[in-house]
């Protein structure tokens, strides 16, 4: 079977598809031949997204929504229902990144990453695992190397990665016997617009010095680099696939250029 006709009529639904892994997602699905249910925040990007890269493509919907809240996700699976109908694939990209020491974490900073990155992709499945059941389909969530390891400066941003982690792994299990897989992808630094806002916030003078620091504890040295949103792109898209990964679920595979590895 070809990854063409895999791919044709079926459903993918992706939150986070503004930018970075979730807009890749996207475009690697969508050059696939798949049917793309699109959300995020900002319904202008999203309607800039669906101009501009998929030529107001008739596979492609768009839905503006916010799954820091559970109404909001069930909001946004009950829109792609009324749309789309059938769930083959659901990918949980959204997610927020703030560093600070835990002593300085107020309330609100633990709440905007807690319910984005681990309430929102936990009520998207929540809600999504019916759909998910009558198309024996998948999710692909986005953990971290953070859900795996504990990074200094990121308690919080740790807290919620190792939680997506550990829920993908419980919920494979739970699943398993209605043939819905569950995985995730854990990947390391990705090269996105967010690496240029830490910097801002970083207290660094010059970025390459700010890069220098976040890649030092890569085995590469000098030669250590970003991931590319292509890259995990290009495993979420492998991991969804049931002609090449019906036997994988319940795996958090890492793509960090080995950052974990020594662990």
């Amino acid at each position: 079977m070809s990854p063409m006709s895999e791919w044709m009529n079926k459903n993918i639904l992706i939150t986070g598809a503004t930018g970075g892994v979730g807009l890749a997602a996207a475009k690697r699905f969508f050059g696939a031949g798949a049917s793309l249910f699109l959300t995020g925040r900002n319904q202008i990007a999203l309607d800039e997204i669906k101009g501009e890269l998929f030529r107001e493509s008739q596979r492609v919907c768009c839905f503006a929504g916010d799954l820091a809240a559970a109404a909001g996700c069930q909001a946004i699976v009950n829109a792609f229902a009324r749309q789309m109908g059938r769930l083959d694939v659901l990918i949980n990209c959204a997610g927020v990144y703030v560093e600070g020491a835990a002593e300085e974490t107020t309330e609100e900073i633990w709440d905007t990453i807690i319910d984005t990155n681990l309430k929102g992709s936990f009520f998207m499945c929540r809600y999504g695992i019916p759909l998910l059941r009558e198309s024996r389909g998948a999710i692909v969530n986005i953990s971290s190397d953070a859900g795996l390891i504990g990074n200094k400066g990121a308690a919080v941003y740790c807290a919620s990665k190792g939680g997506v982690s550990l829920f993908t792994k419980a919920l494979a299990l739970e699943l398993a016997e209605a043939g819905v897989r569950v995985n995730a992808v854990c990947p390391g630094v990705i090269e996105t617009a967010m690496i240029q806002k830490n910097f801002k916030r970083s207290g660094f003078d010059n970025r390459q010095e700010y890069d220098r620091q976040t890649l030092k504890p890569y085995p590469q040295g000098k030669k250590a680099r970003y991931i590319r949103p292509e890259e995990a792109a290009e495993l979420i898209f492998f991991l969804a696939s049931e002609e090449k990964a019906a036997a994988i679920t319940g795996a958090c595979i890492s793509i960090d250029m080995g950052v974990t590895a020594g662990y």
